[in-house]
């Protein structure tokens, strides 16, 4: 179940980024078809622009590589802190179970 848990919470934090790679995505299809309607612009502005394109994906791929990896180590941590709270509260009830018994 912990396993599930923490895939899910992974699934839910890196939606968000999903998104907007495919919204990426999207604007470079956009881009393209305009680009293939412009018969009139040089070769050598298609070029840039492709080359502009290019550039742009390559930097949202590697913004997406860098955020799952915040992600992944969001997750751990989270996973580390849960496991801190299982013990707290257990070390909590005992001694509550004590001061019970004392009195």
């Amino acid at each position: 179940m912990g396993e599930s848990v923490k895939r899910s919470d992974l699934e839910e934090i890196l939606k968000p980024f999903y998104q907007r790679a495919s919204e990426s995505e999207e604007r470079l299809s956009r881009l393209e078809a305009v680009l293939a309607s412009k018969k009139n612009v040089g070769n050598e502005d298609h070029l840039r622009l492709i080359s502009e394109l290019q550039s742009q994906l390559q930097e949202a791929s590697a913004e997406l590589v860098s955020e799952r990896e915040k992600a992944q180590k969001l997750a751990e941590e989270n996973a580390k802190l849960q496991y801190r709270i299982i013990h707290l509260v257990r070390a909590a009830k005992e001694a509550d179970l004590k001061l019970e018994s004392k009195s």
